[in-house]
């Protein structure tokens, strides 16, 4: 007996795991990026845990919508908020100084249920003239006017949205607000809309299982659910008047342009030739300061280093696995310098991954 004690003394001394802490990351939020948390999570995890010198780490994420992930975080039941809506200037207001690290690139797609309809047109006006009720069948003259090569049937459209707060509908209505007048007037921008037409689902997979179960619905969606569930997608007219289909090339070609040190920024309705016009970027949404909420110092470490390693060529080169795309370069550089700012009780947070290209 006396011998087994000595050995785990020895054990606990060589590998200093006997004191080590658990330490517990909870986020919630988008559903729109999580099929991408889930994979780099998981590889978050398995890579931290196995050197000794660290913590071990465990994250969960609950995808209850932006919205619902802002308020989690607000409310500090969240360490960490996934969005794909940058958090207002009225919303900053009621919480503490917090900081936007972008993770992926994606797309925002209308994806319909139309039997042995292929390679269907769209425009921002024929998509606003669906969602106010104004075209309500599929054969409708200024569909087949765009789309004169499809035979498309005598039925009627059911639109279908977001139930629940989202950053998918806030990426969505950004578009439609900057291209298309009638839509801008009647419904705006945000994560949460009046619609007076259509049928809602909640969630990214519940607006999909709703267009999958349609026929002749049409509705928005993260383009993984897409492309997962082998929905059939809609080209999209962008501003220079070309039909883009989403992939990553073209929702690259959207991210192209002015970044703003906060982070805060829509990346739709881009002038850049051959880029896909509702592409988005999504964000997880952190405090600056870490000490609060009796927080601990070792939490807050494992928290940046979650975020350096979502940053990391490691966790980028997966991205495109899950139907998603990945940052560009300048991004990743001004999301670096943004965490760096993160404190713990006013002095910056010592993270592993801090100075590694992983």
């Amino acid at each position: 007996m006396k011998t087994k004690w000595l050995l785990a003394i020895a054990a606990c001394s060589m590998f200093a795991s006997c004191n080590k802490e658990q330490v517990d990351l909870s986020g919630a939020g988008a559903t729109f990026p999580q099929p991408y948390y889930n994979l780099a999570f998981k590889n978050f995890q398995e890579k931290f845990n196995k050197d000794a010198a660290n913590e071990k780490v465990t994250i969960s994420y609950g995808g209850i919508g932006s919205g619902g992930g802002i308020r989690s975080l607000k409310s500090q039941v969240a360490d960490f908020a996934g969005s794909d809506a940058f958090v207002s200037d009225d919303e900053q207001k009621e919480m503490p100084a917090t900081i936007h690290i972008p993770t992926c690139l994606g797309a925002v797609v209308m994806s319909y249920n139309l039997k042995d309809v292929k390679d269907l047109k769209l425009t921002s006006s024929l998509i606003s003239k669906i969602y106010l009720g104004k075209i309500t069948k599929w054969n409708d003259a200024e569909i087949a006017a765009v789309n004169p090569e499809l035979t498309l049937p005598d039925k009627a459209i059911t639109p279908v949205y977001r139930s629940d707060g989202s950053g998918t509908t806030f990426n969505f209505s950004d578009f439609m607000t900057k291209s298309d007048p009638q839509w801008a007037l009647a419904l705006g921008s945000g994560k949460s809309l009046n619609f007076s037409v259509g049928v809602s689902g909640k969630g990214n997979p519940g607006v999909a299982g709703i267009i999958e179960q349609t026929e002749g619905s049409i509705g928005y969606i993260g383009s993984e659910y897409a492309f997962a569930q082998n929905l059939p997608i809609a080209r999209i007219q962008n501003s220079n008047g070309e039909f883009i289909m989403p992939n990553e090339e073209s929702i690259s070609l959207s991210a192209d342009g002015y970044i703003p040190d906060d982070l805060r920024y829509t990346i739709s309705n881009s002038s850049v030739k051959g880029a896909y016009p509702m592409s988005c970027l999504t964000w997880i949404v952190v405090y600056k300061e870490q000490a609060y909420a009796n927080r601990s110092e070792k939490k807050s470490e494992a928290l940046v280093n979650l975020l350096y390693y979502m940053l990391s060529q490691e966790a980028q080169s997966t991205t495109s696995k899950v139907n998603y795309a990945p940052l560009p370069d300048k991004v990743i550089k001004k999301a670096r310098k943004a965490i760096s700012t993160m404190t713990y009780n006013g002095k910056e947070i010592e993270a592993t991954y801090a100075q590694q290209e992983i």
